[in-house]
């Protein structure tokens, strides 16, 4: 055995990442957002009354409750997680959908490529598992940026895992 170039156990981890949709607004901040929004209304919507206009309350009431509709859908894309495991003797992704629905693919980290579209302007745009025909895209929901990382890493760590 070459001492520069250790060799690995065929099952000890090479490259073991989990991906999931970036979220810069937690819980709290979206409490705080909707209560900031409801009084801004509130405050915008008394002069109207005032006036005799009442019927526009209800819909700065419609604004309000279309913001918590949409920022609970935008965060139901949460549960979306993939996991990447790659060692010598395996590459397993899986990936849990919006329902809850895990799915699972092997590959053999000898054949399988990361297949890597990119665009001049704007990086990173595809990336996918490749090997005998069958393909598998991974990490749709990051950024191109983060796409462009995660495909660095990811390259570096398959190389490694064919040499060990």
């Amino acid at each position: 055995m070459d001492s520069a170039n250790p060799k690995i156990p065929l099952e000890e981890p090479v490259f073991d990442a989990v991906l999931y949709p970036h979220r810069s607004l937690g819980p709290r901040g979206f409490r705080n957002l909707l209560i900031a929004v409801a009084c801004f209304s509130t405050l915008l919507s008394i002069p109207f009354y005032l006036m005799g206009a009442w019927p526009v309350i209800g819909f700065f009431g419609i604004d309000v409750g279309l913001l918590y509709v949409m920022f609970k859908l935008n965060y139901r894309g949460a549960k979306l997680r993939e996991h990447v495991f790659l060692t010598p003797a395996r590459l397993l992704f899986s990936r849990i959908d919006l329902q809850g629905r895990r799915r699972e693919w092997n590959f053999n980290p000898r054949w399988v490529r990361l297949e890597r579209e990119q665009h001049e302007e704007f990086g990173t745009t595809r990336l996918a598992l490749a090997q005998q025909g069958r393909e598998v895209e991974i990490a749709r929901f990051l950024g191109s940026h983060e796409k462009g990382e995660f495909a660095d890493a990811f390259t570096k760590a398959l190389h490694t895992a064919r040499r060990g």
